[in-house]
């Protein structure tokens, strides 16, 4: 008896020496293969530096398949992580959280008032189908959450993907972005002015109306401090985190080259979304692609990529309204496919933040990117063609009327082709050994320097947006006007800036993997009987053989 109770003591003891330790010292253990519940880096840091308290209304809730409850859990667990990360912290700000299902309203009028600002936020519904019981049923749901901060909200929708992917893949890939689609919107609602990071937009050179670039540069503007350079004016480009060249249709002059050629050099990030040809106009009859000879040749030569004067035909594209003939005394106009529009689906083998779980991009009359050797730089593509490419060598014709044409796929044999490159490494200065000691420009002249990184895209249509004439305001960028479709161009864009600016920050979290591990549905259908009988009595049998054990054992003990 003795014994008995200096056992109970001491459980007892070690119970409570637990619990107040528990109240010192704070620890978590990760046991899954992926990681899945360990934040990055760059979202611990963003969780302990928040100033004041952050509140996330969550709309994903209620009685959802299992796939969508999948995302539920994933945000619901994200979040823990979030308030346990931030409990770290000293400050007394905090993380909290409620789930919302605006399915549970019954007031119609509150109901509706609250699926307007869903939308106004940018949580587009998603529409939900099943058959139960021969009954078809449908509901409204919105996966996506709406983060409160200091009187200022942002809506985060959680339900993207690579729309060319199976739906459990799109949703694996949803549940792979919440911690970085939920950090982004923190840091978004929570920058001050101090911390805020400087974009310089290169103008001048483009013949494109600001509109066309409304949506990038407004979106810019929500995470950074947008400044226009003026390359006419003296002195180098300085000051800046990152620079944007959008569409040039001039070329450059060789002190404008010397000025990117030094930013890049001493450690500068720059991005350039160029083409390699010019289509002025499409008609019937038909026009020549020109080529365009911007001057970046050789800068880029030196950097480690070509730009190729060609256009890229892909039998993977958006289509174009087009008159195909007359019904009746009036012109019949069908969506045809527009091979010159190529929709950029393929992302490579890198697995790169940038471009990772990222839906299709849209592109315009595209050139062809070729790497060229550079020591010290690494090349990875990011974005490339379909395998049924064809190459024209410019000039060329384009012409309306061969989108009425059926193509032969047997001529689209040019292969997979890059249009997007990422260069990262130290980078070597095209004019070294070509600056004179009396040179003006021999002053802080640097042949190399820091590590750097340049991101290099053959469409300047790639970041232009299209414009609503009728009510004279910008389409977001990648709204396709013909199909209604938005398409991942604003996504590639800035994920494409963060990762340049700062590749070790909150877009490292899109890195995450997380295995799709499927069940074999064709056997689970079989031996679905034998699955359900062993959970059904499993526990029973289970229960029952712990109880006789245990039985066994009091009487070999106590018996005597």
């Amino acid at each position: 008896m003795k014994s008995a109770s200096l056992r109970t003591l001491l459980i007892i003891a070690a119970l409570v020496a637990v619990n107040i330790l528990s109240a010192f010292v704070f620890f978590r253990l990760d046991l899954t293969q992926e990681k899945r519940y360990t934040l990055s880096e760059a979202t611990q840091n963003l969780l302990a530096d928040l100033p004041d308290d952050v509140h996330v209304d969550v709309y994903l809730t209620g009685d959802l398949p299992p796939a969508f409850k999948r995302l539920e859990n994933a945000i619901r667990e994200t979040l823990d992580e979030f308030q346990a990360q931030r409990g770290l912290a000293d400050n007394g700000s905090k993380i909290t959280y409620r789930l919302i299902d605006p399915d549970q309203l019954t007031n119609v009028d509150a109901k509706n008032k609250l699926i307007d600002k869903l939308q106004q936020r940018g949580l587009l519904p998603t529409n939900l189908v099943a058959n139960e019981g021969g009954k078809r049923t449908e509901k409204l749901i919105f996966p996506g959450v709406i983060i409160s901060y200091k009187g200022k909200e942002t809506g985060v929708l959680l339900l993207k993907g690579n729309k060319a992917a199976s739906k459990e893949e799109q949703l694996n890939q949803s549940y792979e972005g919440v911690e970085f689609q939920l950090a982004s919107a923190i840091r978004k609602l929570t920058q001050t002015k101090e911390n805020r990071r400087r974009v310089g937009l290169l103008y001048g050179h483009t013949q494109v109306p600001p509109s066309r670039f409304a949506d990038l540069l407004a979106s810019v503007q929500e995470n950074y401090d947008l400044f226009f350079i003026d390359m006419t004016k003296p002195g180098p480009i300085e000051g800046l985190d990152a620079v944007l060249v959008p569409k040039p249709d001039r070329p450059f002059s060789e002190d404008e080259i010397f000025k990117l050629d030094q930013y890049v050099v001493k450690g500068g990030r720059a991005l350039f979304f160029v083409d390699g040809q010019r289509v002025d106009s499409v008609s019937n009859e038909g026009t020549y692609a020109q080529p365009i000879n911007l001057g970046l040749d050789d800068l880029f030569f030196r950097w480690g990529v070509r730009l190729n004067r060609d256009v890229v035909k892909d039998f993977y594209c958006a289509p174009i309204p087009l008159n195909v003939g007359n019904m009746g005394d009036k012109p019949n106009i069908q969506l045809v496919p527009w091979r010159f529009y190529p929709l950029l689906n393929n992302f490579g083998t890198s697995g790169n933040p940038i471009v990772r779980n990222l839906d299709a991009v849209l592109g315009r009359f595209v050139s062809t990117l070729d790497t060229v050797r550079a020591a010290g730089i690494q090349k990875t593509p990011l974005l490339l063609t379909s395998q049924y490419t064809k190459v024209l060598k410019t000039p060329t014709l384009i012409s309306y009327t061969e989108a009425r044409q059926q193509p032969d796929p047997k001529t689209y044999n040019d292969g997979v082709r890059i249009v997007g490159c990422l260069l990262e490494g130290k980078f070597q200065s095209l004019f070294t050994n070509r600056i004179l000691p009396g040179d003006p420009r021999a002053n802080g002249f640097q042949a190399s320097g820091q590590a750097s990184r340049v991101l290099v895209c053959s469409d300047g249509d790639l970041i232009v947006n299209d414009v609503d004439f009728k009510r004279n305001v910008p389409y977001p960028l990648g709204f396709d006007r013909y199909t209604r479709n938005t398409f991942a161009n604003k996504d590639f864009a800035l994920n494409a800036i963060d990762y340049l600016v700062d590749p070790n920050g909150v877009i490292a979290a899109r890195a995450r993997t997380v295995t799709l591990r499927p069940l074999d549905k064709i056997r689970v259908d079989e031996n679905r009987t034998g699955w359900q009988a062993l959970n059904l009595l499993g526990p029973l049998a289970l229960v029952g053989l712990v109880g006789v054990v245990w039985q066994v054992v009091r009487k070999r003990r106590y018996g005597k």
